[in-house]
């Protein structure tokens, strides 16, 4: 690269100490002709975890934690927080007879049940039993707090856009005054409440989706959060979905079965319970084992699909 002639860098050194730069002479490129591979595929295990939330159900009530969870942050250099971009997902554990305090906030949230029965959410003031299975939401800004009323610790996956809003910054918090909504009503069935029976009857119903590698898919629906799609994938006893990949960030929950996940050449195994992170645009490809498996897709289709960026390429280019 020749020298920068006197002038030019008289130029340079005048709007530099402005904090500018000339768009000519980025530093830095601001553009790319497609998404750059930040954040990192990872997979967490269930088995490992759930020792561990058991061990600080003996050592952190929910006196001290107003909730008892295990967050899972990307291993990419400098995270601290997100699962990927703007997701973040958590193991989280309530005893019998413990409450967790009610509280709201503006990221959206939704939780996947794994175990223990006997356990409900308040959501704006509407109870629900959460069972082994079921998928519920909180969106942003509801009044949620949960209650084990039964014999059995209860175990769920947390699901949040905290990263999103961490990075356009409208967040705000706010605990319940009184700690726990007041007027409560308890329902069988409520719009946020998603039951693993009704999932199952929907995806016997369901066609292959190109969206998901020519794998049945269910969304779930009418019911939606504002930035995050749920879909429900079933993968046939040892079938394999086609590579696909795509502009939304993604998590996937086992909810049943086993099988294993390749991105970039590399298969990494899963199985009831796990959490497998899927950065945006990164080719992956679903294969189930020999019991077949279903999984939970949470993902920022929604929220990509609504701003005009999001974009979709099966292994046939389409």
């Amino acid at each position: 690269m020749s020298a920068l002639s006197p002038q030019l860098e008289q130029l340079y050194a005048s709007f530099s100490s402005l904090n500018m730069e000339g768009g000519w002479h980025r530093r830095f490129p601001a553009l790319w002709p497609q998404p750059r591979e930040n954040f990192l595929p990872h997979t967490w295990h269930y088995a490992d975890v759930r020792p561990i939330l058991d061990r600080a159900g003996d050592l952190v009530d929910t006196e001290f934690a107003e909730r008892r969870n295990l967050t899972m942050f990307n291993p990419v250099e400098g995270n601290i927080y997100s699962t990927v971009r703007t997701i973040v997902a958590a193991y989280q554990m309530v005893k019998p007879g413990e409450v967790a305090r009610a509280h709201r906030h503006t990221p959206n949230a939704l939780r996947m049940i794994l175990e223990g029965r006997g356990t409900y959410t308040v959501v704006d003031g509407k109870e629900v039993e959460m069972r082994p299975g079921d998928v519920l939401l909180t969106p942003n800004w509801c009044w949620h707090a949960h209650e084990n009323k039964g014999a059995e610790n209860c175990y769920w996956m947390d699901f949040l856009d905290v990263p999103l809003v961490h990075l356009l910054e409208p967040m705000f918090y706010e605990p319940h005054p009184d700690g726990l909504e007041q007027q409560v009503e308890r329902l069988d069935e409520a719009p946020i409440a998603f039951r693993f029976e009704e999932t199952c009857a929907a995806l016997a119903d369901a066609q292959p989706s190109a969206t998901h590698g020519m794998l049945k898919a269910t969304t779930l629906g009418p019911a939606q959060l504002a930035t995050l799609a749920l879909d429900v994938i079933e993968i046939e006893p040892g079938q394999a979905g086609l590579p696909i990949r795509e502009t939304a960030n993604a998590i996937y929950a086992v909810m049943r079965g086993s099988g294993e996940l390749t991105i970039g050449g590399t298969a990494s195994e899963w199985r009831f319970g796990d959490t497998v992170a899927v950065p945006a645009w990164r080719e992956h490809s679903l294969r189930a084992g020999p019991d077949g498996a279903m999984l939970l897709k949470v993902s920022d289709r929604t929220l990509m699909q609504k701003l005009g960026w999001y974009r979709h390429q099966a292994a046939d280019g389409q």
